[in-house]
This record gives structure tokens, sequence and C-alpha cells, in this order.
């Protein structure tokens, strides 16, 4: 099977209308598969924007005749019951010692709650397989997981240790940028654009929570919530050090207007384009 991970960005939002335009005209572009099927996980607490991006995407899919899935993962439902109590999966959050020594957590929320989980999904609820059964030799690397990054995020790239499992990047293969996803989605499709990332998530810019501040007051409140249980608690481990989401190391609330001015930003047609993060 041919696989779409979907997280409703620039890049996989390009992947699958692509994949929906070969469905009427074959092989349109070649590299890019029409998908045995395009899985969206839901992290619980994305922009707005990703949802509206998601449905979008579920309607072409549906007019082109592919198979679309949303899968609900607990990645903030988990954090907000368990950090401070129990081992959570580490985000990359930035760090502050007690001695002022920066560092950042390791990335494992994207392995663990939305690549697992697509996985577990093909091989359970598609493949028929039982908990524990031993895979089939005919599934051995039989399976390609294509994924969203482009061709500036070459360095990304890598292979799925998933015995099932083969990683594909088409935009890469492409030569593809995040802005040319973004001109060919507003182009041809006539959507506008913006990268797929939680509320929370650390690679964000500081303009990002300003912009959710000015745009989107309930999901900044919940923000400065979950960044005040950061505040509040620790990781069950023995990291000491203060997580936060802000690269700043500040909480989000106490973050300033001049530093706020970071917004990532490309041309499209002379205009600037925020990118979303």
């Amino acid at each position: 099977m041919k696989i779409l991970s979907c997280g409703a960005g620039m890049q996989s939002t390009a992947l699958a209308l692509m994949s929906c335009e070969n469905t009427r005209e074959p092989e349109k572009y070649p590299l890019i598969p029409v998908y045995d099927l395009i899985v969206f996980c839901d992290l619980g607490k994305e922009p707005t924007w990703v949802m509206d991006q998601v449905k979008f995407v579920q309607n072409a899919c549906l007019n082109a005749g592919i198979r679309f899935e949303v899968l609900k993962s607990p990645l903030y439902q988990d954090y907000l019951q368990d950090f401070g109590k129990k081992r959570v999966v580490s985000i990359p959050f930035w760090t502050l010692d007690q001695d002022g020594k920066k560092g950042k957590m390791m990335r494992n929320c994207t392995m663990d709650y939305k690549i697992g989980l697509i996985q577990k999904y093909v091989r359970w609820e598609l493949l028929g397989y039982k908990k524990g059964q031993r895979t089939r030799p005919e599934d051995l690397k039989a399976h390609e997981m294509h994924i969203g990054f482009s061709a500036e995020e070459s360095r990304r790239c890598s292979e799925n240790p998933h015995k099932m499992f083969v990683n594909c990047f088409p935009l890469v293969e492409m030569g593809l940028e995040r802005k040319d996803n973004y001109a060919y989605i507003r182009d041809v499709w006539g959507l506008e654009t913006k990268a797929s990332a939680c509320t929370f998530c650390p690679f964000h810019r500081n303009y990002f929570f300003e912009n959710l501040r000015e745009n989107y007051s309930d999901q900044y409140k919940e923000l400065l919530e979950f960044d005040q249980m950061l505040e509040r608690e620790q990781p069950n481990t023995k990291i000491r050090s203060k997580l936060y989401i802000s690269r700043s190391r500040k909480r989000i609330a106490d973050l300033e207007p001049d530093e706020c001015q970071d917004a990532e930003c490309f041309k499209y047609r002379g205009e600037n384009i925020w990118n979303g993060f």
C-alpha cells in the first residue's frame, strides 16, 4: 500500500491534492501515487486553520475517491492528565536549569503519537493483524509511508525503523520547497494554507503566540494554562530544569511585543506570507 501521513500543513496538503489530481489526470505528478490511504492524526490541540485545512483535504479526497481517515491521538489529553504525575512522552521543550544552562528536550511526540499510531492502524485495521502476530513475509518492507518533508528539510529524511514500511519523500525528490507547495495549493485549489503544528509546539516562533492571542482568544487561554502547568510541575524524571514552550525561555504571558517580531515569511507574487510558525 501507499499511505500518506498527512499533518494538513502546506506540504502534506500539497501531496494529498496532487494525488487527487492524479485520479483525473493519471501521471500528472509521476512521483506521487493515488494513495490507498491518507491519514490525519488529531493530536487534540491544533490551530483552527489546521482543522479547516483538514476539512478541505477530506472533501477533495471524498470527491476523488481516496480514503481519508482522521485518527484521534491523545497527546494533549495525556499531558493534562499525567504531566507531573507519571512518565509522559518527550516534547522538544526548551529548558533552563538553575545554573542558567540552556538545553532542549528530545522529540518523541511525532513518532509515538502520530507515525506509530498510523502504523498500528494499517497493521491492525487494514491488514488484519492481531496483537503479537508475526509479520507475514509478504508485508516486510512492502508498504510505502509518504511524508511531506519539503526540499529544504531533506536533512530530516530517514529510513523507517518499522519492519513493514519504507519512507518516501516525494517533495524532496521533486525539489519543492514550502513556498512552492503554498503557491501550488493557492493557484490550483484557491486555498491559503499555513503550517501544521500543535499550539503548544516549541518550534513556533513567538509571533505565533501573539497571533493566537489577537485572533484566537480561546485557544490562547488554553495555551497559557498549559504553559502554567509546565511552570508548576516537573516531568516525572531526573530532569529538574524548567520547561518552556517559547524559545525565549519565558512564560508565554511574559513575552514582550518586541520579542514577537520574529515571524517566518516567504514571498508569493511579491507578497510576504507568514508560514504559520
